[in-house]
């Protein structure tokens, strides 16, 4: 049953126009005009609907034999995910410099300036125009559909050198990027679809993109692709989870870290942990931006019996697992990271296929979170 819906663009704090989606329905006949609508509120029979579905599918788990293979082969089955899709699964993400414009060139120099006044307005929901968002089945990790994504092996130089700086500890002038002004981590790259693209607008003599995944086979994706410039990118693996691997940069270095669809794929009770690692890499006023899966979710509702693995994660066919965030839990992990609130919010979308005549409820939460200046600390 459909929610409720609204139509028009809602008024925003200060007079600013509206930072994401303007596509509002109003008239529930006028469904399938467009591929997507924006900001959809759920009826009550629908969020009780979607509750019984998930009660419905959780009440099954998986053993705990099974669970504990995919804990130990999680690098492996995400490997033997790009190995079959390789960089020609997902999207490139160029709506981020709409969702995100920290990655944005002209943001670069007055990012530390911006974030008071993003405060002010960045809680008014609104959603993606772009049709980047999460497959039904394997979606939280990127692979370039433009990109040219080369069998050649993987660079012994940058192998080595990750290796070497994962067992060093970092000076603050020897490291790779050392020299740049604005530092840019993405963790959970895929196969770059979010760093191509910022490499490709974002011309900043002063950026350097950092990225990694858990999967080697992604990194050899990306080192391999001919937008790949080691000049201004350092691409390496690394396990998120890992507590024994340091990554191959100081603490108070980074300006940006992006998770999207990236968290939710780990073992929720090791979430807190890996937040807390990254934290420390972020500088003082240095935001964590993230985009993952809400609670109700499609993808959630569709799970079968016994691909529940535990409260609200759940394991797909190919072995990569998932899980289905409330905006509390994301705050409660933030903050408890040290991070400030700038944005947290709930992207309701309904999707149609209007050749079909099907309409799919899509749920996400974006969050943007701030390292504190020290001025704000008390300190």
């Amino acid at each position: 049953m459909a929610g409720s819906y609204q139509e028009g663009t809602p008024a925003v704090p200060g007079g600013k126009r509206q930072q994401f989606g303007s596509r509002f329905l109003s008239d529930p006949a006028r469904v399938f005009h467009h591929n997507a609508w924006d900001n959809v509120e759920w009826s009550e029979e629908q969020a009780a609907a979607a509750e019984k579905k998930v009660r419905e599918n959780s009440a099954q788990r998986v053993c705990q034999e099974k669970q504990v293979d995919y804990e130990i082969n999680a690098h492996k089955y995400w490997n033997d995910f790009y190995k079959i899709h390789e960089n020609g699964f997902f999207k490139d993400r160029h709506w981020l410099f709409t969702e995100f414009p920290e990655l944005a060139p002209s943001q670069n120099q007055n990012h530390s300036a911006d974030l008071h006044t993003e405060n002010h307005w960045s809680e008014v929901p609104g959603c993606r125009r772009s049709e980047d968002g999460p497959d039904l089945i394997i979606d939280q990790r990127k692979c370039s559909s433009n990109s040219l994504g080369h069998k050649t092996q993987t660079l012994p130089i940058e192998e080595n050198v990750t290796q070497k700086l994962s067992h060093l500890e970092i000076c603050a002038d020897e490291f790779p990027g050392s020299s740049a002004t604005y530092r840019i981590l993405e963790v959970g790259c895929g196969v770059g679809n979010t760093v191509f693209p910022i490499l490709q607008t974002n011309n900043d003599p002063g950026l350097f993109v950092y990225c990694c995944d858990f999967s080697s086979a992604a990194i050899e994706l990306v080192q391999t692709n001919s937008a790949y410039d080691p000049s201004r990118c350092f691409a390496f693996v690394h396990d998120l989870c890992d507590e024994d691997k340091s990554y191959p940069l100081p603490s108070n270095s980074l300006d940006v870290i992006i998770l999207i669809f990236v968290l939710s794929a780990i073992v929720p009770d090791k979430m807190q942990k890996a937040l807390n690692r990254l934290s420390r890499l972020l500088k003082p006023g240095g935001m964590m931006l993230l985009r993952d899966y809400g609670r109700y979710d499609m993808a959630q509702l569709r799970f079968k019996k016994g691909q529940c693995l535990s409260e609200n994660f759940y394991v797909r066919g190919d072995g990569t697992r998932v899980y289905f965030f409330t905006q509390d839990e994301l705050d409660t992990l933030f903050t408890t990271a040290g991070l400030e609130k700038v944005q947290n919010l709930v992207d309701r979308r309904l999707q149609v296929n209007r050749g079909k005549q099907l309409t799919m409820y899509r749920v996400w939460i974006q969050c943007k979170y701030r390292k504190p200046l020290p001025s704000s600390t008390g300190s």
